[in-house]
């Protein structure tokens, strides 16, 4: 589940295999360029951390961050 806290959406994702975390970094980099809205994020082996805040409001999280935080919920739960 996401968290908002200190003015961002952060969440972790765990994959069986790093191939599998570059994938979805790779996915949601597509969905994120489509909305010219760019994560904060790390990757380590398995790992994927994403921080979501709108640096244009002032580094707060607003409906873009909601709405990208959805994008990439679908793509971890399709359907």
């Amino acid at each position: 589940m996401w968290e908002e806290k200190n003015n961002q959406l952060y969440r972790q994702f765990e994959f069986k295999t790093f191939s599998e975390a570059f994938a979805f970094m790779t996915r949601v980099a597509l969905a994120a360029e489509k909305m010219d809205h760019h994560p904060l994020w790390t990757n380590v082996y398995n790992k994927v951390e994403i921080w979501l805040s709108t640096h244009d409001a002032g580094d707060v999280v607003t409906d873009r961050d909601r709405i990208l935080a959805k994008k990439i919920d679908k793509i971890v739960t399709p359907g």
